[in-house]
């Protein structure tokens, strides 16, 4: 044992030293400014975000922290994934022409009268209705079969009476994330409120189907309920740590 532990000391003291190089010396990096580059670290909390998206985050945890009423906080409970899909299978037929599809109608009316022939009557299409001012008038005449309000309106005041006026009037309403996802039916950038007023015979079954899930779920099943008040993790453990103490205070005088 003892000869194996020289022969391993000889070894490590034949291994040569590493001599610095004088050509290039050793420097510590410095990460000061114009001096050696940084080491990937994640920067993105030192970002100047744009002005919108600090108000939209902003925007986000006000509502987390502040109490928001019951007419405001029911924009937060929208129709799940399935709902969603299955009304889009029904709005997708019904969607209103776009500008080339008007273009090419009123090419060929125009050629019907210079041929000498009068335009054949046509009815009035059976398409989505949209327009806040277009669908309010509709609720009011009763006219409209099914409501579908975007969740994400801004300034909200311009929607927030709507499911009020639907449940007075007794039409099923819903509301649905994505105001862009509404405007995509209606050729549009974005739409507040769609609504169906009449539909084909095909479609009538699904409709109703629609209708009294919406009106169970909308309609009937609206609870005036309070949102928002969730303070952040810090608020949250300080709390918590406030409330053991004054707990451990009150077993203390228990025991007296």
């Amino acid at each position: 044992m003892g000869v194996a532990k020289k022969q391993v000391k000889k070894q490590v003291k034949s291994t040569p030293k590493k001599v610095a190089d004088p050509l290039f010396p050793a420097r510590k990096k410095s990460f000061r400014i114009g001096r050696d580059i940084q080491p990937k670290v994640d920067l993105s909390r030192f970002v100047k975000w744009p002005r919108y998206i600090r108000l939209q985050r902003q925007r986000k945890i006000l509502v987390q922290r502040l109490k928001v009423p019951p007419s405001i906080n029911q924009f937060s409970k929208a129709i799940d994934k399935n709902q969603a899909t299955e009304l889009l299978k029904v709005l997708m037929k019904y969607q209103p022409e776009d500008k080339k599809a008007k273009q090419q109608r009123l090419k060929e009316i125009a050629a019907a009268k210079e041929a000498g022939k009068e335009p054949a009557p046509s009815k009035a299409p059976k398409v989505i209705k949209f327009g806040l001012k277009h669908v309010t008038t509709l609720i009011e005449e009763q006219k409209a079969s099914l409501v579908v309000i975007a969740h994400d309106v801004t300034p909200i005041e311009l929607v927030v009476w709507l499911p009020a006026l639907c449940r007075k009037m007794g039409i099923p309403y819903c509301i649905m994330k994505g105001k862009a996802r509404l405007g995509t039916l209606v050729h549009q950038k974005n739409a507040a409120v769609i609504c169906l007023t009449t539909v084909n015979k095909e479609d009538e079954s699904k409709l109703s189907n629609l209708k009294s899930n919406f009106t169970a779920q909308f309609n009937e099943g609206f609870v005036r309920k309070w949102g928002g008040g969730v303070m952040g993790l810090k608020t949250q453990r300080k709390l918590e740590k406030r409330q053991k103490a004054i707990e451990a205070e009150l077993a203390k005088k228990a025991q007296y």
